[in-house]
């Protein structure tokens, strides 16, 4: 029965209901009135009742969106714009192509930028101090050694800007008190740049022996001498490009002369002040002028002159090269090198050196501040 009324609602689809009703009187002819007219009966009122899906599968097959002949109609028809559209659908891949190239070279270029921040810090800050917490840590222990070193001045006796440079290129390599205790024959001898540029060299030199490197000394500061009266007039310039052009004359002593003698700041970055500020992680540089730029950009310009005072004088007295006093340092809760040195208070204070243990200074004729403060001045040369 499922079988033929399938058959029946297949012709129905194709043909209408009048065919559906002659198979049906035929039926009945063959199986009897009764029979015949219950069959009729149900048929009609089935094929009514499928008379609209059959309707609606017709019309399904006609609209262009049912799967089945969409498929079919395709390949049939060869227009212009199914051409169109399957060119369309073939270059679509090819424009969506580069997207997935910009995708990855961006994030190369953001994972190289990146890191580059942080490995500058690391390499500048070994313990992972901040450059903020660099600066603040550095300014106070200048202002701990403003307080320790009220009195730091420049350790060479001077009276005018020529003494000055003459006396530091005369330090290098000795101590500021073997200079202050050589200078003043020698400035008795030759109180003017035109004096000591017309000097007999032997003579020279044996007044400057006690400071060692006595003949290379000897040519830097006759040398130097000439330089100012030829070029100069005899007068040593206040400008740091026309003091490096002297005999002798360095970015250190260049500084030197511009701060104590010309009130222009500069850094002094000797023995002392290189060993300091690479104990304090203030920089890891070695280089002199790598120091200077580096220890300079944390603190402001005016400060200059007097941070090298007081660094220097930390040095000399207490923060020594082999045995620093550290149970002895009023700094030592800033510094990453405490215990280094000697950690004991008591044995500290015997490394102590300078007016700090009770002893003489390295001028001669240091400021009343100093003395003032309790320090004492150097014997002269030859004295006790």
């Amino acid at each position: 029965m499922s079988a033929e009324r399938d058959s029946a609602v297949g012709e129905q689809g194709s043909d209408g209901g009048r065919k559906t009703a002659g198979a049906a009187r035929t039926a009945a002819a063959g199986t009897g009135a009764s029979a015949a007219s219950a069959k009729k009966a149900a048929p009609s009122k089935k094929a009514a009742a499928r008379k609209p899906a059959a309707a609606k599968k017709a019309a399904a097959e006609k609209t262009p969106g049912a799967t089945k002949p969409a498929a079919k109609k395709a390949p049939a028809k060869k227009t212009p714009s199914a051409k169109k559209a399957s060119s369309a659908k073939s270059s679509a891949p090819l424009r969506k192509a580069p997207a997935p190239r910009k995708q990855v070279v961006a994030p190369k270029k953001a994972t190289a930028s990146v890191p580059a921040a942080p490995a500058k810090t690391v390499a500048a800050h070994p313990q992972g101090e901040s450059r903020t917490a660099l600066v603040r840590r550095a300014r106070r222990i200048n202002r701990e050694l403003a307080e320790v070193y009220p009195y730091a001045h420049p350790e060479l006796d001077f009276e005018n800007p020529f003494q000055l440079v003459v006396a530091t290129v005369l330090s290098a390599q000795t101590t500021d008190l073997r200079v202050n205790q050589t200078t003043p024959a020698l400035f008795a001898k030759y109180p003017t740049p035109e004096d000591l540029a017309a000097a007999n060299p032997e003579e020279v030199e044996e007044i400057l022996r006690p400071t060692g490197f006595f003949r290379a000394k000897t040519k830097s500061v006759i040398g130097l001498s000439k330089a100012l009266v030829e070029q100069f007039g005899g007068e040593v310039p206040g400008r740091l490009e026309d003091l490096v052009k002297l005999p002798g004359v360095g970015r250190k002593t260049a500084f030197v002369v511009l701060g104590n003698a010309f009130g222009r700041p500069g850094i002094t970055v000797d023995t002392h002040f290189q060993r300091l500020v690479r104990r304090w992680k203030w920089t890891d540089e070695t280089d002199p002028d790598k120091i200077e730029a580096a220890v300079g950009a944390l603190f402001p310009k005016s400060h200059w002159t007097d941070l090298s005072h007081h660094v220097i004088w930390h040095g000399r007295r207490i923060c020594h090269a082999r045995k620093p006093a550290c149970g002895a340092c009023p700094i030592a809760p800033l510094c990453p090198a405490y215990g280094e040195g000697e950690t004991d208070p008591e044995k500290a204070k015997k490394l102590l050196k300078y007016e700090k243990a009770g002893q003489p200074g390295q001028r001669l004729k240091p400021p009343q501040a100093y003395l003032d403060a309790g320090g004492r001045a150097a014997p002269p040369l030859g004295a006790g």
